[in-house]
């Protein structure tokens, strides 16, 4: 990685607070990036416009991240006296479409829960814990990077909130249902009582990944198709659900977490028989007719 890539790596954690996560996508593009075009700090026109022919097989949302992350690296490049100009205009432009995320059905989500709940009577730690993770997903609308990170001195005492450590570090208050707090009560009588994390596995805490296999077996076991089921599509459910039950955009985008309200905007894909009763229940014109 050459030293101007570092640099705005460096810049990313340090001024805007990036998650590891966020950085090492970062980094992923801008090394494949340099592959390419050597120090992008000194790319010419037209080597950054040959970019384009180099990702004809990508994926339009993935040639759009990684023009994206050239973009802001040309920004800094130019702030920092590297580069004269801003080639960002040679840089391909797909115009990809940000696809709707998947939504369950309430009936979808009944099953799952009701799967979940059967096999935490056995009283299994492994069980409680998959019902617990499910309601604090679906329930308070987590990401699963802040699920399986979860600190125990995250979980509420008094108070029927969750702190929660969302990207670039910022912290906000999430509420927990009821059910999540008697499923988070059954767990911390059963999980082990050394790891700071309240979802601990050998090394550190519970992985992204082994909580996608999880609920993917749990999907299967609750008759339902797996490739329906993951975290972020729990999330999608949360927002979705709410929205449909009537709370307020910017009440979603707190409870979320987005930096931008044009993020939380995704989830107003409610159904088309819900608007169309909206419309003729709560429009002037309707309430006109007599």
């Amino acid at each position: 990685m050459s030293a101007a890539v570092q640099a705005f790596i460096e810049m990313l954690a340090v001024e805007r607070g990036a998650a590891p996560n966020t950085l090492a996508a970062y980094r992923r593009d801008l090394d494949a990036a340099e592959e390419l075009l050597g120090d992008p700090a000194h790319a010419s026109h037209e080597q950054i416009a040959d970019l384009a022919g180099a990702w004809a097989d990508l994926a339009p949302a993935t040639v759009a991240r990684k023009s994206s992350a050239l973009r802001q690296f040309f920004g800094f490049a130019l702030d920092e006296g590297w580069r004269a100009d801003d080639p960002s205009a040679a840089l391909p432009r797909p115009g990809a479409r940000r696809p709707l995320p998947k939504v369950l059905s309430h009936a979808e989500v009944e099953r799952l829960f009701e799967r979940a709940e059967l096999e935490a009577e056995s009283g299994s730690p492994t069980t409680i814990r998959m019902l617990t993770m499910l309601e604090l997903l679906y329930g308070s609308g987590l990401r699963v990077s802040e699920l399986v990170t979860l600190p125990v001195s995250a979980v509420p005492r008094d108070a029927p909130l969750l702190t929660v450590t969302g990207k670039g570090g910022q912290a906000r208050m999430v509420p927990v249902s009821g059910r999540a707090q008697e499923a988070l009560g059954r767990w911390l009588g059963v999980r082990d009582a050394q790891s700071p994390y309240l979802f601990p596995s050998r090394k550190k805490h519970l992985s992204r990944v082994r909580l996608f296999q999880m609920l993917k077996e749990l999907a299967i076991r609750a008759d339902l198709a797996p490739e329906k089921i993951s975290p972020h599509v729990l999330r999608h459910a949360f927002a979705t659900h709410l929205l449909e039950g009537g709370t307020d955009l910017r009440v979603l985008q707190t409870l979320l977490g987005h930096a931008d309200i044009s993020t939380t905007q995704i989830y107003t894909h409610v159904d088309a028989a819900r608007l169309v009763a909206l419309v003729n229940t709560r429009h002037p014109l309707a309430r006109s007719r007599g």
